[in-house]
């Protein structure tokens, strides 16, 4: 039976190596997968989901304007996926949402998406608050703060390396930009101790 799922976390806790992981499973077995992620990441070339410990697989893309049941319908009709793996989850509408469950309700698909859960802000992203309210199954990729704890927090440094509070939701970095925190460091980080 088909399900949902919505593989969540902070930044570095192996989402994408769990992801490929997965997919590379199916295919071992002679199952076909569909690799998706976001358009708007290119950290690691465009149309690729990498890790840091450095294994990458192609990807298709997608943006806020995609169709990913259509994508999805349209690669069916010319052969079969075992299963969709979606990096980068943060950054789909909730529209989209709604059509990766109609992937799994109406064409049987199992759909896997992997992504972070609050911004640096400690808001939810609009993708996740979806698949939060809609996925079948949800599973936390653990990590954990410099103090041993488990981060569910993500601080957002400047360039001064201070951490900050305001700003756009979504800018694309790594470990330059991003550390995982648990949320008493988070909160003694943003000022909020």
């Amino acid at each position: 039976m088909a399900k949902l799922y919505f593989h969540y976390s902070t930044m570095n806790a192996g989402k994408s190596t769990a992801l490929l992981q997965a997919s590379y499973n199916y295919r071992e077995r002679g199952m076909a997968t569909l690799l998706l992620t976001a358009r708007l990441d290119d950290r690691a070339g465009v149309g690729q989901i990498a890790s840091r410990i450095g294994i990458a697989e192609p990807a298709e893309l997608f943006d806020g304007t995609s169709d990913l049941f259509a994508l999805v319908s349209d690669r069916l009709a010319r052969a079969p996926i075992a299963c969709v793996f979606l990096d980068e989850a943060q950054f789909l509408t909730a529209d989209q949402v709604w059509q990766l469950a109609r992937v799994v309700d109406d064409l049987g698909v199992p759909v896997m998406c992997y992504g972070l859960r609050v911004d640096f802000r400690g808001a939810l992203f609009p993708g996740s608050a979806a698949l939060l309210a809609l996925a079948d199954e949800m599973r936390e990729v653990r990590t954990i703060c410099h103090c041993g704890k488990k981060a569910t927090m993500v601080v957002r440094r400047g360039p001064d390396g201070r951490a900050i509070r305001e700003g756009a939701q979504v800018q694309i970095g790594g470990n330059e930009t991003y550390e995982s925190l648990c949320r008493r460091h988070w909160r003694a980080e943003v000022g909020d101790a």
